[in-house]
């Protein structure tokens, strides 16, 4: 059993995203500009934004914080986003999800130029991803496919599946496997036989939100096993969606949690937004 470590992983991409940052600052004066929305005080998206701020500032970009109160209006945050989308030394939006309830989430997200839209939630971006001809990924399942490249994993005619539906890690997840010819399965809260399905995963994905939901059973002998959750045991303590004692030694490869797909995650954040400046500018 290999750990799969997403922190030597992330710090790799950091590196390179620092490098050409250089690249394009001394050669076109080009500093690529990041801007986070965070609405309210919610404490895990807090440490969220801080890492995206520390990682700005060692890839050498320029990041604007707009730390919004918690009864911020629909019109004053679609506002600030217009505003930002007119900037032209802003290259990537961020806002920081969940937003208070009062707030529409998905219109914040349609306003978001989608040459900016660096998480690719926009619906321009999903469509280009299940086209194949993306610009942008989004952050965790990109995360997920650089830490399975920089192992030498191939997903190529291998049973991949990947456990939950969202947005934002389920579905793209489900097709970035599919663009390099897994034969991908979508399981959810409603499939039948899910541990059966799941112990036939050359590649098994879990992204589903529940404490070491995942136990050995559901694991074929020798399978790779990415742990995209980030959740508290009964003690407390950071875990994944998979029991990682327990399942461990049946894998080939596995995340841990903290330390996997965690860091990945503002990596490609970095590199979206690298892209995201290039793509701007005509680089």
């Amino acid at each position: 059993m290999q750990i799969i470590d997403g922190k030597k992983v992330s710090a790799q991409v950091k590196e390179e995203v620092k490098k050409q940052t250089l690249e394009l600052k001394e050669q076109y004066g080009i500093t690529p500009g990041l801007a986070v929305v965070i609405v309210g005080d919610d404490p895990a998206s807090r440490v969220y934004v801080n890492n995206k701020k520390k990682a700005c500032e060692f890839v050498g970009f320029k990041s604007e914080e707009f730390s919004l109160p918690a009864e911020t209006t629909q019109e004053e945050l679609l506002n600030l986003v217009k505003t930002l989308n007119e900037k032209k030394d802003i290259n990537g939006i961020l806002v920081q999800l969940p937003l208070p309830e009062h707030l529409d989430d998905k219109a914040v997200i349609e306003a978001i130029d989608p040459l900016k839209d660096v998480d690719a939630f926009h619906a321009v971006n999903v469509g280009k991803i299940m086209l194949g001809e993306y610009d942008f990924m989004p952050c965790t399942p990109a995360g997920v496919m650089e830490m399975l490249h920089s192992y030498n994993i191939p997903v190529n005619s291998k049973n991949c599946v990947v456990i939950g539906r969202s947005n934002i890690v389920g579905k793209p997840m489900s097709m970035l496997l599919l663009h390099e010819n897994g034969t991908v399965t979508i399981c959810h809260s409603r499939t039948q036989n899910l541990a059966e399905i799941c112990s036939k995963a050359d590649i098994l994905v879990a992204a589903v939100g529940k404490p070491k939901f995942v136990t050995a059973d559901m694991v074929k002998e020798g399978a790779v096993v990415i742990d995209v959750g980030m959740d508290r045991d009964e003690n407390g303590k950071l875990c994944g969606d998979v029991d990682f004692e327990n399942v461990k030694d049946k894998c080939s490869y596995i995340t841990p949690v903290p330390g996997g797909v965690g860091p990945m995650t503002v990596a490609t954040l970095m590199k979206n937004t690298l892209k995201a400046a290039k793509i701007q500018n005509n680089v």
